[in-house]
């Protein structure tokens, strides 16, 4: 009977296939963090245009609340390009006191005056208050003096009257366009114009000529003013403070810090949110609106005057950017001063706090590809590695077939000799006995040798610990192998250093560790026919520990396979093609013993010249040895 090896050839993949694979896998996470870079940056982008839109919003609605409180005086004086043949400055107070008796908020005028410029010979400021006195004279306040001087300049006529915020600095072409701005304006708004120094809003009155007056000394064309001063104070304590908490919630609750500000050199803030002490910084905001917006003509009023008809237009940037048409403001000069809307977070600026928010994401998404690229990477080398154990679990069960089978046909033959009576004899029946048994210890070693490897695999530690003279170990490992040597014809040398300190340990396993080593020794010492076994005692890093070396001169191993021969079921090529049979476990279960009695075995060898295995175990000090002498006397 014989025993065949049957198995099918196993799916096996070269080391390209696996670059190949982890490369692919390499470019698909590659192209997986690219597009989830692009991905988080467009929501982010996304993100902080909503929230600008929704901020540029609230800005706008703050800005026409603002704007409506103005425009709510202006409409009520009915003031135009012709407002009625005989107002004079009666009227005008009449319908001032009227406005404050209907307005919620009459606190945003602080005085109403009529500047009659058309006085050629001595220019006078009236007075008007709501009561129902008359227009009394008025002494000019000290910041008035720009203001009117710049309105008697303009006093001629209608024409340069509505023209008065123009710096005479103008360029030509935004004279152009203001002046077709006037042509085609036609609200009750038309014509009046801001003064932020003050602040105040004028507008031109025309002169009518007097009834049943010939000679009128007064020309045709002049015309006076009228100027509404705001009350700054109030506005900054009372307007301001409401505008916030009507459109930005309630100020201790609210995300956003609400600013007004002029900017200027240096920068005067008419009110800020913020809690005193740490203030606005202009710089540092999320969002800044030009309250009184671009004068006509220029880009950004063309861009309002698109909005205001409908018309496709790109969208201006929401951090910084000019509110729908105000009145035109008075330019004394080229440097502009405007008043300023201003929000800050106030946790930060915006763009920091989404930066940061983006970088999270990145980050958290970075740490998932970097995991899932370490798992897919695991996942191939654990399919690799897994492959390869497959693969030397094949050799193995080939290698035990064949080891399996050499001793089974041998013990066959002899049974079949025996049964078909050819032995003849006492001592043809001895030959034969000590074939059978021969073959039958074989069996049982190699039994054995999987056995102990199967339960080094399942235990880390070994229960029978004892102190041990490794002379004796080392004699009874010789004792064993005995049969082994005497086959191969093997000249074993033995060299124990004397007076070598005790070890502790498992005595079967350290037994069954040296046998290995002999065994391996003597299957590939190759025509030498020669096995050194030695033991001494070495320092290593001041700890002690007990050095047994099994040398040969036979066939060596490659430098390249000196970390592998410890693997289970690893048996080189060379050994392969040498037909010099094994299971590839002797190594292995040799290094589970010693490390489960806390040593280690080490190994160097040269191709042709020989291997030394090296079993290092530690040694026991004095007070192990008699603590364990007292028990062994208490026991007795």
């Amino acid at each position: 009977m014989k025993i065949a090896a049957f198995r099918s050839k196993p799916f096996r993949t070269s080391p390209i296939f696996w670059m190949a694979v982890l490369c692919m896998m390499a470019g698909l996470l590659f192209a997986t963090a690219v597009m989830q870079f692009r991905s988080t940056a467009q929501i982010g982008e996304a993100t902080e245009d909503r929230i600008g839109g929704t901020l540029e919003s609230l800005m706008i609605d703050w800005h026409l609340d603002f704007y409506r409180r103005f425009s709510a005086i202006c409409v009520a004086l009915q003031v135009g390009p012709d407002s009625g043949a005989f107002d004079d400055p009666t009227v005008f107070r009449d319908r001032y006191a009227q406005w404050r008796l209907g307005t919620r908020t009459p606190q945003l005028v602080k005085n109403l005056y009529i500047w009659e410029t058309s006085q050629k010979t001595s220019p006078e400021l009236l007075s008007l208050d709501a009561s129902t006195g008359p227009p009394r004279a008025a002494i000019p306040p000290g910041n008035f003096r720009p203001l009117l001087s710049r309105l008697r300049s303009r006093s001629g006529n209608l024409y340069d009257g509505l023209r008065a915020w123009e710096a005479d600095s103008l360029e030509i072409s935004t004279r152009k366009a203001s002046s077709q701005y006037l042509t085609q304006a036609s609200d009750p708004l038309t014509g009046w114009q801001f003064d932020q120094n003050i602040p105040a809003i004028v507008h031109p009155i025309v002169h009518h000529k007097i009834r049943d007056l010939v000679d009128d000394p007064i020309g045709p064309d002049a015309i006076d003013w009228i100027i509404i001063v705001l009350d700054i104070r109030n506005i900054q304590t009372k307007i301001f403070p409401a505008l916030a908490v009507s459109h930005f919630g309630a100020l201790s609750n609210a995300d956003y810090a609400v600013a007004v500000a002029v900017l200027g050199n240096p920068n005067r803030f008419l009110y800020d949110s913020f809690p005193e002490g740490e203030g606005t910084k202009i710089d540092q905001s999320d969002a800044a609106m030009n309250i009184f917006g671009p004068p006509p003509g220029s880009i950004e009023d063309d861009f309002w005057v698109a909005v205001k008809n409908a018309n496709s237009v790109k969208v201006q940037n929401w951090h910084h950017f000019s509110s729908p048409i105000w009145f035109p403001v008075i330019h004394y000069s080229n440097v502009d001063n405007p008043w300023m809307l201003i929000l800050t977070h106030r946790k930060g600026r915006l763009e920091d706090i989404a930066a940061n928010v983006r970088h999270i994401n990145l980050f958290t998404n970075s740490v998932i590809l970097l995991l899932l690229a370490a798992g897919t990477a695991l996942v191939a080398i654990t399919a690799q590695r897994a492959q390869s154990y497959a693969r030397l679990q094949m050799d193995f069960v080939t290698s035990i077939s064949h080891e399996l089978r050499t001793p089974l046909t041998a013990i066959y033959s002899a049974g079949e000799n025996l049964a078909d009576g050819i032995v003849e004899g006492q001592s043809q029946l001895r030959h034969y006995g000590s074939i059978i048994t021969f073959q039958a210890r074989q069996l049982i070693d190699l039994v054995d040798q999987v056995l102990t490897f199967a339960s080094t695999r399942n235990r880390g530690k070994h229960d029978e610990m004892s102190l041990l003279e490794i002379g004796k170990i080392i004699d009874l490992a010789l004792q064993n192998a005995q049969a082994n040597i005497q086959a191969g014809g093997f000249s074993v040398e033995v060299d124990v250093a004397p007076d070598l300190p005790l070890v502790e340990g498992d005595q079967s396993a350290i037994i069954s560790c040296i046998q290995n080593l002999l065994a391996n020794a003597i299957k590939y010492s190759g025509k030498s026919r020669w096995v050194r076994v030695s033991a001494q005692l070495a320092n290593k890093q001041s700890e002690r520990e007990i050095q047994i070396s099994v040398e040969d001169r036979g066939i060596g191993i490659a430098t390249a396979e000196l970390t592998d021969v410890f693997k289970p079921f690893y048996r080189s090529y060379q050994v392969k093609a040498a037909q010099i049979h094994g299971t590839g476990l002797g190594l292995s279960v040799a290094k589970e013993i010693a490390e489960a009695m806390g040593g280690r075995i080490s190994v160097r060898s040269s191709l042709g010249l020989g291997t030394t295995f090296t079993l290092c175990l530690p040694a026991c000090t004095q007070a192990v040895r008699r603590t364990q002498s007292e028990k062994g006397i208490a026991n007795e």
